[in-house]
């Protein structure tokens, strides 16, 4: 970018990258007109009025399924009391029954979108659910979108029509039809008709270019009605195995992997919904643009997460700087983790003494030294192996307490038996000095225990990471309190890995609390008891009385019967759970995750069944992949396949063709997508002076919110600026949304290039395009990321 300097605020930059397939329609018209062919003579109003009546019946079918859930949820609510299995069922009950109203009333919008006319006369209407008709032969009325039999409406072309005559796009505005967009696949019709089928690759050209052009809300929303060929060959590729969907700036990969896990959970619905989905995204703001789509298509039930929320109990938030992280996401982590574990294994300098009532014995260094090295070798983890330390120093004290009592005093051999040793190690295991000196030589850790000490500790740092050079132990240091980061969160997994998990403690806890259940009930039996003999007034009523609780249970089973289990979702469960093997992981912006980030994903999905959608391109993070196979070759080898995304469809050739320089210096072997549209806007770019670019800043926001009327407006500032020009821009315009979780439904949102990630703006203002280069090794990256965020107006504000 840096020839472009010095050129006027109105001197168009943009050469078309490659010729767009179909310019956008403008305002008001049914969609684009090819040059040399009339206009389509289209549906008819008599046609509307047709589309009205049945779509109004499905609307009624859709109240019908309502109200019919919405009466079974309230008898299973009524159903209380019970024994635990029993309530167990009704909560389950209730829990599929509230999940199934929710999907209802998600599929409220565009319900049906679509409708297929095909070459034997039938007809096949498409949408975001099935519905079936009740009163016939429970023959569809509505076709999922995800069922084969609606796949022809993403892939019939008037050269491989798939028996399909006639496509026909329904657009609706809550549940009136409000136009039709037609395609007639039969060529011979077509010519007829004066009417022509889907050019140039796409399909339901209307539809697509209303969408991309339509104004930007701060959420995204769902392509289900648009999904083109090579997206369906994505969303549709099998469950098995890893995919990497490799696709440029606009190509719609963030839909792609929403719409292929709602595909999945459709189509392996007896897998997926117990072993779960589980989508991660680069940030919480991402996570939340995309929070609407999957409700959409009837899917609630995939968890999304950042990478630095994939341990549970722990939401990292803490800011660090790009080196950092980068030095965390290394794989030498491991190493260093693995050697912070065993320096807490200790051997004592000197002997330890531990007295134990009225006698004192000696613990010394070697024998520490002898029984760590043999639990060692045993290859547990820490946690799990300290019960074999605690033997091997028990039974070493025991010996050295039976040598000196039982020892006999005219020479011979112990007078004391195995069962006399086993009762001193048993009152030794009992000794609180004991248990000190066994939690001081090998302590039973935490996760957080040990990364926490670690960073927190010169002389640790100097142990463990010995292998790192000073300056990235410098680096790694930092007081322990503050929080954690998301770099942390692999180290904190990789740690609960090392570790083991010792739940001794949990087991005792829930013993506690049977006993004290148990207890309580033997209370109401006393009582229940107590009142039945005053109850009765002689020993004859007694003898013909009526069986009551106390004949019937006995403490533990009443117990028993009063404990709730929670009733949590699959996705709750796994949330929870550290170790939950998912039946599916998504991963977007995948080319930013670190090695250490990786060693997480694929720890919570053993059976390698992912979506791995993302640009190396596009990759900002300095740990990040700038090639899939050194990230997949260490755990699938060469058993992964690669689908890539050739057309955008968001990015408008304009905007493209200035990226397309940036990327050229990224790579030069890299090919930019194949934009379908043009807008006629084309990007301008002004130089400013530093002390001005506050100000001309305010100008271009002010100036951008009025060109895009309703859209939204994004500015890309650099990282070291935002506070600067955050303070500038909010006091001018007080609707600017900033900070570490902006808004995206503000009309004006300022953020950095990682906030940017993966979010798009109707008109986007990159500000001071050199300093964000010269942020980062990879701020070329970071700069192609920040061009093509916008779907119509581009604008660079350069400083010099």
């Amino acid at each position: 970018m840096s020839k472009q300097s010095g050129v006027s605020p109105d001197q168009r930059l943009a050469e078309p990258v490659d010729e767009p397939i179909r310019h956008a329609a403008p305002s008001g018209t049914d969609g684009p007109v090819p040059a040399g062919q009339p206009r389509p003579t289209g549906p008819t109003a008599d046609d509307i009025v047709d589309e009205q009546r049945y779509v109004t019946m499905l609307y009624g079918r859709l109240d019908e399924l309502r109200t019919h859930t919405d009466r079974r949820l309230r008898a299973a609510l009524r159903n209380v009391g019970g024994t635990q299995q029993e309530r167990s069922q009704r909560d389950g009950t209730v829990r599929m029954y509230t999940d199934h109203i929710e999907r209802l009333g998600a599929v409220e919008q565009g319900l049906c979108f679509g409708r297929l006319d095909l070459a034997d006369g039938a007809r096949r209407y498409v949408g975001r659910i099935g519905i079936f008709d009740t009163a016939g032969d429970h023959e569809p009325v509505l076709l999922d979108w995800r069922a084969p039999a609606a796949r022809p409406f993403y892939l019939a072309t008037a050269a491989a029509p798939d028996g399909v005559r006639r496509r026909r796009h329904i657009r609706t505005r809550d549940r009136e039809v409000v136009g039709l967009d037609d395609e007639v696949l039969d060529l011979a019709e077509a010519g007829r008709a004066g009417t022509g089928g889907a050019s140039g690759g796409l399909t339901g050209e209307a539809a697509l270019l209303a969408a991309v052009t339509a104004s930007r809300t701060g959420r995204m929303t769902d392509i289900v009605r648009t999904i083109q060929a090579e997206q369906d060959r994505v969303i549709r590729a099998d469950l098995n195995g890893v995919l990497v969907v490799q696709g440029g700036p606009g190509t719609g990969k963030t839909a792609v992997a929403l719409h292929r896990a709602a595909y999945l959970l459709y189509t392996h619905r007896q897998i997926l919904s117990t072993r779960g989905v589980l989508l991660v995204g680069p940030n919480a703001t991402f996570l939340r643009y995309i929070s609407q789509v999957l409700p959409t298509l009837a899917e609630t039930g995939v968890l999304l997460r950042t990478v630095g929320e994939l341990f549970p109990g722990i939401t990292a938030t803490r800011a660090e700087s790009a080196e950092v992280a980068e030095l965390k996401g290394r794989l030498d982590m491991v190493e260093v983790l693995a050697a912070a574990i065993r320096d807490r294994e200790r051997v004592p300098d000197e002997p330890i003494e531990i007295n134990i009532e009225r006698d004192s014995l000696v613990l010394d260094p070697a024998t520490v030294a002898t029984a760590r090295d043999r639990v060692r070798r045993t290859g547990r983890p820490h946690n799990l192996a300290r019960p074999l330390f605690d033997i091997e120093i028990i039974h070493a004290l025991a010996d050295q307490l039976a040598e000196r009592i039982g020892a006999d005093p005219l020479g011979g051999e112990n007078l004391l038996d195995e069962a006399d040793l086993a009762e001193f190690r048993r009152e030794l295991r009992g000794e609180p000095e004991v248990q000190a000196v066994l939690d001081w030589l090998w302590p039973v850790l935490t996760p957080q225990q040990v990364v926490a000490g670690l960073f927190a500790s010169e002389e640790r740092l100097a142990v463990a990471a010995a292998g790192l050079g000073e300056e990235d132990r410098a680096a790694l240091r930092r007081e322990p309190w503050g929080g954690w980061s998301p770099a942390d969160v692999p180290l904190l997994d990789e740690a609960a890995e090392l570790l083991g998990q010792d739940d001794r403690a949990a087991q005792a806890r829930a013993a506690r609390q049977r006993q004290a259940e148990i207890e309580y009930a033997e209370g109401v039996l006393e009582i229940a008891a107590g009142s039945k003999s005053i109850d009765f007034e002689d020993e004859a009523d007694a003898e013909d009385g009526m069986l009551d609780i106390t004949d019937l249970l006995v403490a533990d089973r009443l117990a028993e019967r009063q404990v709730d289990g929670e009733q949590l979702t699959t996705a709750e469960r796994a949330a929870a759970d550290r170790s939950w093997a998912f039946g599916h992981v998504i991963v977007d912006e995948a080319q930013e995750l670190s090695p250490m980030a990786w060693r997480v994903l694929m720890r919570r999905c053993p059976s390698r069944s992912m979506t791995l959608v993302g640009d190396v391109a596009q990759t900002g993070a300095l740990a990040g992949a700038s090639s899939w196979w050194p990230v997949l070759e260490p755990y699938v080898g060469e058993r992964w396949r690669l689908e890539e995304l050739t057309v955008s469809y968001r990015t408008p050739s304009e905007i493209l063709a200035v990226a397309a320089k940036v990327l050229a210096e990224i790579d030069p072997m890299l090919t930019p997508p194949r934009a379908v549209r043009d807008t006629g806007e084309q990007p301008w770019d002004a130089r400013v002076g530093g002390a001005e670019l506050a100000g001309r800043l305010v100008e271009a926001i002010r100036a951008e919110a009025a060109g895009v009327g309703a859209g939204r407006v994004g500015v890309i500032v650099p990282a070291g600026l935002v506070d600067e020009l955050g303070r500038a821009a909010t006091e001018a315009e007080p609707e600017v949304a900033l900070g570490d979780d902006p808004e995206l439904t503000s009309r004006v949102v300022l953020l950095t290039v990682a906030q940017a990630k993966g979010l798009e703006f109707d008109s986007v203002l990159v500000v001071d395009p050199d300093r964000i280069v010269a942020e980062s090794p990879r701020g070329r990256s970071d700069l192609y990321v920040a061009l093509t965020r916008a779907t119509q107006r581009l604008g660079i504000l350069r400083v010099g």
